[in-house]
C-alpha cells in the first residue's frame, strides 16, 4: 500500500504542478510503463488530453499545438523505442524554438541494462536537442515537493527566452495503477510552486542611440525579417522601416506578408529579384538589419555571402544563427521593444529614398510577371496564387518543405487577410508535416495544408487523428510523382541514377488511403476544376483533400522562364 500511496501522490502532484504552471494540453502515446502518467493526465480536470497511436505522428501533433499556441505542450510515452520515435519532432522543436515537455516513462534502475523487455538506454537520449534534462527519482513517500519543483522548472525551461523542448525521464516500478481516492493528492498536501514572471528586454539606451544614429546616417539600409513567430513584430518593424526609408525583405514565414499593417516598404519578391547574379551585384546596401531566422531564400543567402558590409542580427537569446558565415553584429534583445526604442529616436514623418523606390519598382515588376496568367497546364506556382485568393481570412496556411515553401516564397503575395503562414523550418524535414498541421487545426484555427506527394506519403498515419477526433483540415496535395526539388540540383545531370535515388516517384493512387481516413477527395487536372475545388472545400466540414496533378519535368522550365522574364524586365527598366 505504501508503494501505491507514493506513486499516486508523486504523479498527481507532478501533473497538477504542470497545470498550475500553465500546461493546458498533453498528447499521450499508449503503453504500459507510462500508465501512471497517462491515467493521471486523463483524470486531470485542468489539462486536455489527446491519445495518438503513432508516436512519431503524436510528437508532431503536439508540436503543431505548441506552435500555434506558443505554449508548452506535454508529450507522454512508454519506455523503449516509443521514446525514439519522438526524436524527429524533438529535433524540429529544438531548431524552431517550440516548447515541448517530453515525458518518457522508464524501467526502474534495477531493470536497466539487464536485458529486460522494452528497455533501452533513455538517459539523455535526445542529447543536445533539449534545453534541459532530468532523470527523475523513483516515486517515494515525501517527494511531492520535489516533483512539483521538477515540473515547474520543466515549464520554465521550455518557455523561457529561448523556447524549446525539455526531457524528463521518469522511472516507475510495478504496480503501475495510481489510486485517485486517497487523501493528499493534487492540490492537497503540497503547495504549488509559484509561476515565474517573465518580461520583455532590450539592450541599454546608449547602444540603442548608437545604432539608431548609424542607421539614420545611411541611405541604403535593408531590413530583413526571416521566419519568426511574434505577431506584434509586423507593425513594429514596418514602422521602423518607414522612418529609416529602408525596404523590408519579408520571408513568407515572417508574418509580414499578411494582415493590415503598413506594407509600403515590404518587398515580398526579393527571392525572385535576387535570382539574377547581375541584379545581385548591382545592389549593395550600406547595412542589413535582420530579425528572425535566416530566410528560406537561397538567392538571398548567395547575395549576403558576397557583401562586405555591416550586418546586424537581432535575436531573443545568445545565439549565433548566421549560416552565411559573415562577420555579424549580434544584438540580443526582444525584437519588438528594440524596434520601438529605435523608432522613438527617428523623425515621425518617415523617409523616402531613391534606394527604397528602386526596390519598390523591382518588386512591382516581379509581382506583375510572376502573377501573369499561365498556360493551360497546371503548375505549382499558380496553384499557390489561386490558393491565396481562396483561403479564408483568420486562418493558417501550413506549408510543407522542399518545393512547396519555395513556391509560397515566390507566388504568395502580400494580402490584408489575416493568414498565418507556418512551416517546420527548424530542421526543414518532410516528416510529420500532416501531423503538425492537424495539431494546429486541433486548436480551433481554420487550417489549410499545402504539401507534396512524398511528404504526404511520409506521414499518412497522421491522418488518423483527424478522422478519430473529427478535426477539420483542408489539404492541397501537389502530386508531381516524386521529389521535384531535386530537379534544380546538379544530381539531375546524372540520369542513370536520378529517378531511383532522387526523383523517387511514389507511384501510388492515394484514393483508397483517403477513403480509409474518411476524407473527401478531389483530383484536378485543369485550372477551372482546381478553382472550383477550392471554393467547394472551404464550404465543407471535416477532412478534405484536393490533389493537383502536375508534371515534374515541366516544373523547372516554368520557374526558370518566370525568373528570366523578371531579370530582363528589371535590367531593361521595362514597364510591365
Amino acid at each position: 500500500m505504501e508503494h501505491v500511496e507514493a506513486l499516486s501522490k508523486y504523479v498527481t502532484h507532478f501533473v497538477d504542478q504542470l497545470a498550475y504552471s500553465g500546461v493546458k494540453e498533453v498528447v499521450i502515446s499508449p503503453g504500459s510503463r507510462s500508465t501512471p502518467l497517462a491515467m493521471t493526465f486523463a483524470a486531470s480536470e485542468d489539462i486536455n488530453h489527446w491519445v495518438h497511436l503513432d508516436e512519431r505522428s503524436a510528437a508532431f501533433f503536439a508540436l503543431g499545438i505548441a506552435k500555434e499556441r506558443q505554449e508548452p505542450v506535454a508529450l507522454v510515452c512508454t519506455s523503449g523505442t516509443a521514446a525514439a520515435n519522438y526524436y524527429p519532432a524533438i529535433v524540429e522543436a529544438y531548431q524552431s524554438r517550440i516548447p515541448l515537455i517530453v515525458l518518457t516513462a522508464d524501467r526502474p534502475h534495477e531493470l536497466r541494462e539487464v536485458g529486460a523487455p522494452q528497455a533501452i538506454n533513455q538517459i539523455k537520449m535526445y542529447g543536445d536537442y533539449v534545453l534541459w534534462y532530468q532523470d527523475l527519482a523513483l516515486p517515494e513517500v515525501g517527494l511531492s515537493k520535489y516533483v512539483r519543483r521538477q515540473a515547474a522548472r520543466a515549464v520554465d525551461e521550455a518557455s523561457g527566452k529561448r523556447m524549446g523542448p525539455v526531457h524528463l525521464n521518469i522511472p516507475f516500478r510495478e504496480p503501475l495503477i495510481p489510486d485517485f481516492t486517497m487523501d493528499g493528492l493534487w492540490r492537497d498536501g503540497a503547495q504549488p510552486v509559484p509561476r515565474s514572471l517573465k518580461g520583455k528586454w532590450t539592450v541599454d539606451e546608449d547602444t540603442i542611440v548608437s545604432l539608431t544614429e548609424k542607421f539614420k546616417g545611411k541611405e541604403r539600409g535593408i531590413i530583413v525579417v526571416g521566419p519568426q513567430m511574434e505577431d506584434e513584430l509586423a507593425h513594429a518593424v514596418t514602422t521602423l522601416a518607414h522612418r529609416l526609408g529602408a525596404p523590408v525583405l519579408a520571408d513568407p514565414l515572417s508574418k509580414l506578408r499578411t494582415g493590415e499593417h503598413d506594407k509600403r516598404n515590404v518587398i515580398e519578391n526579393y527571392d525572385t529579384i535576387l535570382k539574377s547574379e547581375t541584379i545581385r551585384e548591382s545592389l549593395r546596401p550600406d547595412y542589413i538589419l535582420r530579425f528572425g531566422a535566416m530566410p528560406v531564400s537561397k538567392a538571398y543567402l548567395k547575395w549576403v555571402r558576397g557583401l562586405d558590409i555591416d550586418h546586424y542580427i537581432v535575436d531573443t537569446e545568445n545565439s549565433y544563427r548566421e549560416p552565411a558565415g559573415i562577420a555579424a553584429n549580434f544584438i540580443w534583445s526582444d525584437a519588438v521593444p528594440f524596434c520601438e526604442e529605435c523608432t522613438n529616436r527617428l523623425a515621425q514623418e518617415g523617409k523616402e529614398t531613391d534606394w527604397l523606390e528602386h526596390w519598390q519598382q523591382m518588386n512591382q515588376t516581379a509581382k506583375t510577371l510572376m502573377l501573369a496568367e499561365p498556360d493551360h497546364n497546371l503548375n505549382e506556382g499558380h496553384s499557390i496564387v489561386h490558393l491565396a485568393d481562396a483561403i479564408p481570412d483568420e486562418s493558417v496556411l501550413f506549408v510543407g518543405n522542399s518545393m512547396p515553401i519555395r513556391d509560397v516564397d515566390s507566388f504568395f503575395m502580400s494580402t490584408p487577410k489575416h493568414v498565418d503562414v507556418m512551416a517546420n523550418r527548424g530542421a526543414n524535414g518532410i516528416d510529420g508535416v500532416i501531423s503538425t498541421a492537424i495539431g494546429i487545426a486541433s486548436t480551433g484555427k481554420k487550417t489549410t495544408l499545402l504539401l507534396g506527394d512524398v511528404s504526404f506519403f511520409h506521414d499518412l498515419n497522421g491522418l488518423w487523428m483527424a478522422k478519430n477526433k473529427d478535426i477539420p483540415l483542408k489539404i492541397v496535395l501537389i502530386n508531381n510523382d516524386g521529389g521535384g526539388i531535386f530537379s534544380y540540383l546538379p544530381q539531375v545531370k546524372h540520369p542513370e541514377h536520378f529517378e531511383e535515388l532522387f526523383g523517387t516517384p511514389v507511384g501510388l493512387d492515394f484514393t483508397k488511403a483517403l477513403e480509409m481516413y474518411g476524407a473527401s477527395h478531389t483530383k484536378v487536372t485543369s485550372w477551372e476544376a482546381y478553382k472550383q475545388a477550392l471554393k467547394d472545400v472551404y464550404e465543407e466540414s471535416g477532412l478534405s483533400v484536393i490533389e493537383v496533378i502536375t508534371n515534374r519535368t515541366d516544373h523547372v522550365d516554368f520557374h526558370r522562364a518566370k525568373w528570366k522574364k523578371v531579370e530582363e524586365a528589371i535590367l531593361n527598366g521595362s514597364e510591365v
